[in-house]
């Protein structure tokens, strides 16, 4: 397996993120993976680095720039309260980000899916909506942010989101609407709701948070990864490492 920093620029912003490349030199089929809403740390760069190992060419994006990690909430919220407002930066910073991965030469550009964490899905599902071709996208725990439904249509790719029951960040409303969107859109869509998780249920470090909607969900975490490994199978047909 190989890492490489890789830069790129949206409006005057410099974006850091890390490229995964599996062992070989054929072409793969690739996957965009976007950060939680704390920004891009060792739980996706993990996530990442396992997608490599099963054969997918990978770039776990930075959507805030510098590679900036929140650690005050306010900040945080301040940040994606402006990003949430400004649908045409979030899907400029997919785009670019897409730009990146699909140049790498190892990458079949026909081949290409997105996942992505907390508010990471609203931008990945931003960037499908701009008509980016996303063979699927997955989300897990999902955030949300004012956008057009109608942009729902251009979506081309399945659609996965995996949300935890008790997650207070996508109650029975939120995923109600969000099933609504995707039927009149004509997306081919699924939602797999996990029994007792909360938000932020992959990642083993939620419990530090101290806020008490998030928690790791040890059983959700492998139940929607296999989730996950099934669309892209249906998608890019099941890989084997090299």
């Amino acid at each position: 397996m190989q890492t490489r920093e890789v830069e790129y620029a949206v409006d005057g912003t410099v974006m850091l993120g890390r490229l995964v490349l599996p062992e070989g030199e054929d072409k793969r089929p690739a996957v965009l993976v976007a950060h939680e809403a704390g920004g891009l740390d060792e739980h996706e760069l993990g996530r990442a680095r396992r997608l490599a190992e099963l054969g997918y060419v990978v770039l776990a994006i930075d959507y805030y720039g510098s590679r900036r990690v929140y650690t005050d909430p306010d900040e945080m919220m301040a940040q994606l309260i402006d990003l949430g407002t400004h649908p045409n930066r979030m899907r400029a910073i997919g785009r670019a980000a897409l730009e990146v991965l699909t140049a790498e030469p190892r990458v079949d550009s026909t081949k290409v899916a997105a996942i992505g964490y907390c508010f990471g899905v609203v931008m990945m599902l931003e960037l499908a909506r701009d008509h980016a071709d996303l063979k699927a996208v997955v989300g897990f725990h999902p955030g949300s942010a004012d956008h057009d439904p109608a942009d729902s249509r251009k979506i081309t790719g399945k659609v996965l989101v995996c949300i935890g029951s008790e997650d207070p960040l996508m109650p029975a409303a939120e995923r109600m609407a969000f099933e609504e969107e995707m039927r009149v859109a004509g997306v081919d869509w699924q939602m797999n709701l996990y029994g007792g998780a909360k938000h932020s249920f992959t990642n083993p470090n939620a419990d530090q948070s101290g806020l008490p909607e998030k928690a790791y969900h040890k059983d959700a975490d492998a139940r929607s990864w296999r989730a996950m490994i099934g669309v892209f199978d249906e998608v890019f047909a099941p890989l084997t490492a090299t």
